[in-house]
């Protein structure tokens, strides 16, 4: 009996550390940040909200390098440099001005996104935000996607 008891409260224990792992590390309990600085970061995984991406693509698009990782090509938001795999990191890295330019990756959900955000961020990229939900969140937001 107590052998399952054990079991169940490293079960349980095991739960809240992964949970915790997941939360942010900003220490904000907000998952998605609203707006780049306009300092150069250590190179922390950072997140747009669809809103946020939108102002930036009004006020300040020339700032920044935006790229579609989505694959196979599904459309892609107005403004967009390039549409390049998120997993072509030659190519992603090739397509970049410089490693602490500006970068916004988005894709069609924000899975392939964080993946290359990530893979940039390794490579010693400092400024390279992520846009959670990608397509699918900016059509939800009642905005359109061009070439789908």
């Amino acid at each position: 009996m107590m052998s399952k008891k054990l079991t169940w409260l490293f079960v349980i224990a095991a739960a809240l550390t992964t949970i915790a792992a997941c939360r942010p590390t900003n220490g904000s309990s907000e998952a998605i940040s609203t707006a780049p600085s306009t300092q150069a970061t250590t190179g922390v995984y950072q997140t747009l909200t669809i809103d946020s991406f939108a102002a930036i693509l009004a006020n300040n698009r020339d700032d920044y390098t935006i790229l579609n990782v989505h694959i196979p090509y599904a459309g892609e938001i107005e403004d967009t440099d390039a549409n390049i795999p998120y997993n072509d990191i030659e190519a992603l890295t090739a397509a970049l001005p410089d490693k602490d330019a500006p970068i916004i990756l988005y894709c069609r959900s924000g899975n392939m996104s964080e993946q290359a955000s990530h893979a940039l961020l390794e490579l010693g990229y400092t400024q390279v935000w992520d846009v959670p939900g990608g397509m699918n969140a900016w059509r939800e937001s009642g905005r359109e996607l061009v070439n789908e």
